[in-house]
């Protein structure tokens, strides 16, 4: 009798909250919208007599303005659905466009359709009105298409000025390097006309990039060989990234050759191979692999002006392994991008792979693992998250200083909690740049929190912090620091990519 009110006690206290504390759903409410479970049906006539089931397969998504939603699907589709924000029952699904070759992106402008496939960027359009497609344009095309498994072709997305940008992953496995696929490992820009221009190089699996609130295009690569581990690029010109092969492509002198990068390929600590290699760039951000994220996808802005809470104009990371989202605050440091990642929102049916906000500042997640492991209970589906207007006790944003780092809160720090010099611990660790798959933590050093000092609101911390070196990531874990509401914070750790230590507060 005492075992079994034992195991009964273990049961409610896994169950059951502890007093003031709280969870992610009770700030960012996870609703599953389509999952593979519930099958999902078309009323649409003109699709496939023999089923009437959508594999929802998410692989590119946008909103429209009259608040339906436009899904592109693994299995070169795009779909309409109306009646989102009642019971899920309840939503029309009607085919728009297919035969397409797979689609990785999905946007609409001015009455238009745009996608990616895999050897062009196509253009589509219902020129009749019946809700069905009956244009299909090749914008560009040009890149090449071997017929290797891996050369997916990313986006599009847009610039400030209106330009298309498309991602080229790499190529894998015995037949990846051997100099057929053109501009593989490449970013590239294409004006409204079509003309292509490759600007970028050294991605390896490109699979989510967009554009911050300054108009400047951001991509996230995944760990694999000359990947140390998930990473946040700034895209411009003349820039190299640390994968060497889509250097064969014929490119100016401002990037490397593939020899010279290959010199190093038994492993070098990034901050040396900055000195060492033309024009290689580090990443604005590293995604410490497994404490934030393992397999890193989507960039999405918070541009809801705050109707997502309190995190507007910063960055939203998508995560496919873990099936979470995790969040990017940047700055720019003697005009170089840098800054900190954090924990966000887990627990989604499956790999998260898109996501866009509607108008009503509601994110919109499309989900599929496509035959690849994830975390969750499907294999794809569509789920929305939404802000309960409650605001959780978060490290908002995470500023670096010649001296140390200053911390902006969500809400106000218990007073107490944050003058103490032991609610915080740091250290800091780098990288290996080599042709090896990922890389461990490297060169890790303890850095000291020598100083604290509270500001009269509550809402910023400024930490003196002996010991920062610059190329390296400073992980920060805020221990037992509180709210003058006394809970702890919802993800207490930060990591700071600091390429530049400031010359200036």
């Amino acid at each position: 009798m005492v075992k079994f009110f034992t195991v009964v006690a273990l049961i409610l206290s896994l169950s059951i909250p502890v007093l003031g504390q709280r969870r992610e759903n009770d700030y960012y409410r996870l609703e599953t919208v389509v999952s593979a479970q519930a099958k999902t049906h078309s009323r649409d006539k003109r699709w496939r007599p023999d089923t009437n089931e959508v594999v929802l397969e998410v692989t590119g998504m946008t909103t429209l303005e009259d608040g339906r939603l436009a899904v592109a699907i693994r299995k070169g589709e795009i779909w309409i659905l109306s009646n989102l924000q009642g019971d899920p029952k309840n939503i029309e699904y009607s085919l728009f466009a297919d035969a397409l070759h797979d689609p990785m992106g999905l946007i609409y402008v001015d009455g238009t359709f745009y996608t990616a496939q895999r050897a062009e960027l196509t253009a589509i359009r219902d020129t009749d009105g019946d809700g069905y497609a009956d244009e299909y344009s090749n914008v560009a095309a040009g890149w090449g298409v071997t017929g290797n498994y891996h050369e997916y072709t990313y986006g599009p997305k847009l610039d400030h000025q209106g330009n298309f940008w498309v991602t080229l992953n790499m190529g894998m496995g015995a037949h990846a390097n051997n100099g057929d696929d053109l501009w593989r490992g490449w970013g590239i820009k294409i004006s409204p006309q079509g003309k292509i221009t490759p600007v970028c190089s050294g991605m390896r699996s490109p699979s989510g990039f967009g554009a911050n609130t300054a108009g400047d295009m951001f991509f996230t690569d995944q760990q694999g060989n000359w990947v140390a581990t998930c990473s946040l690029h700034h895209m411009r010109e003349q820039s190299f990234f640390g994968h060497p092969w889509g250097l064969r492509s014929p490119h100016s002198d401002d990037f490397p050759s593939t020899e010279e990068v290959e010199k190093v390929s038994a492993g070098v600590p990034w901050p040396s191979a900055l000195g060492r290699i033309k024009n290689l760039k580090p990443p604005a951000v590293w995604f410490p692999y497994k404490k934030v994220g393992q397999s890193a996808t989507d960039v999405v802005l918070d541009n809801t002006q705050g109707k997502f809470g309190p995190f507007a104009g910063q960055l939203f990371i998508g995560e496919f392994r873990l099936s979470e989202i995790n969040r990017v605050f940047l700055e720019q440091v003697d005009g170089e991008y840098q800054g900190a990642c954090f924990r966000f929102r887990s627990g989604f049916d499956s790999a998260v792979v898109r996501m866009d906000f509607n108008q009503q500042g509601q994110m919109f997640v499309g989900l599929t693992n496509r035959g690849w492991s994830s975390l969750g209970s499907s294999s794809y589906g569509l789920q929305r998250l939404v802000w309960t207007g409650e605001i959780p006790f978060e490290i908002q944003e995470m500023h670096a200083r010649p001296d140390g780092f200053e911390l902006v809160f969500t809400r106000p720090v218990n007073q107490q909690s944050a003058a103490n010099l032991k609610s915080y611990r740091m250290k800091n660790y780098t990288y290996l740049l080599q042709a090896k798959y990922g890389s461990p933590e490297i060169l890790t050093e303890r850095n000291e929190v020598r100083e604290v000092t509270v500001s009269a609101d509550g809402l910023r911390v400024k930490l003196v912090v002996d010991g920062l070196r610059a190329g390296y990531v400073h992980e920060l874990n805020c221990v037992n620091l509180k709210s003058q509401m006394g809970d702890t914070l919802l993800h207490p750790n930060g990591y700071y990519t600091l390429n530049r230590i400031p010359s200036e507060p």
